[in-house]
C-alpha cells in the first residue's frame, strides 16, 4: 500500500460522508422520477417525489448535527434541490391536466437561476448568502404543490378520472402560493445582494 493511499481514502471518506451520499441518492432518484413521469406513471412518481424531497431535510439535519458540512455538500445539495423541483415543474407544465402552466415553470426556473448567479457572485467575494426563511418556505410550498399535482394526475386513466373538487381547488391555491413565495423570496434575495454589494 502506497503512502498516499491512506490520505486519499480519508479525503474521499470526508467528502463522500453520509449527507453527501444522501444528496447523491436524491439526485439519482430525481432522474428515475423523470423517467416515470415521461411514461405517465404519476402515482409512482408521486411516491418517488415524496421520498426524494424528504431526504433534503435528512441530509441537512445530519450535516449540521454531526459537523459534516463540506464544500461539495454546499454545491451538491442546492443543485439536487433545483434539479428535482425545476425538473418536475417542467414535466408537469407539459401535461394539460397537471394544474401547472408553462409560465409557472418559467417563473420558478428564472428565480432559481437568478439566485444561483447572485449566490455564486457574492460567495466568491466572501459574503454569506445563505437561504432565507422565505426561501425555505418557498421550497416547502413548491413541494406540496408538486405532490398535489402528481396525485391529481394519478386519476388519469382510472375508471373515475375526475379528481374531487377539494383537490382541484387546493392545487390551484398551492400553485399560486408557490408563485407568490417564489417571486417574494427572489425579490428578497435581490435586495439582500444589493446590501452586500454596497457594503
Amino acid at each position: 500500500m502506497s503512502a498516499n493511499s491512506q490520505p486519499t481514502r480519508t479525503l474521499f471518506r470526508d467528502v463522500m460522508n453520509v449527507p453527501n451520499q444522501i444528496t447523491s441518492a436524491r439526485l439519482l432518484l430525481s432522474v428515475v422520477l423523470f423517467v416515470f413521469l415521461a411514461y405517465e406513471w404519476y402515482l409512482t412518481g408521486f411516491v418517488l417525489f415524496i421520498v426524494a424531497a424528504s431526504t433534503d431535510w435528512i441530509d441537512g439535519y445530519w450535516a449540521r448535527k454531526y459537523g459534516q458540512v463540506t464544500v461539495l455538500g454546499r454545491i451538491l445539495d442546492p443543485f439536487a434541490d433545483k434539479m428535482i423541483i425545476c425538473g418536475t415543474f417542467i414535466f408537469l407544465a407539459a401535461v394539460p391536466d397537471s394544474g401547472v402552466r408553462a409560465w409557472v415553470a418559467v417563473v420558478i426556473m428564472g428565480r432559481e437561476l437568478l439566485v444561483t448567479a447572485l449566490r455564486s457572485f457574492l460567495e466568491e467575494r466572501g459574503s454569506d448568502f445563505s437561504a432565507s426563511m422565505a426561501g425555505k418556505w418557498k421550497m416547502v410550498v413548491q413541494c406540496i404543490a408538486i405532490g398535489f399535482s402528481l396525485f391529481r394526475l394519478s386519476y388519469v386513466g382510472t375508471p373515475d378520472p375526475t379528481p374531487p373538487d377539494w383537490m382541484v381547488n387546493g392545487l390551484d391555491a398551492l400553485v399560486w402560493a408557490a408563485v407568490v413565495l417564489t417571486v417574494y423570496s427572489g425579490i428578497e434575495y435581490i435586495f439582500a445582494a444589493i446590501r452586500l454589494m454596497r457594503g
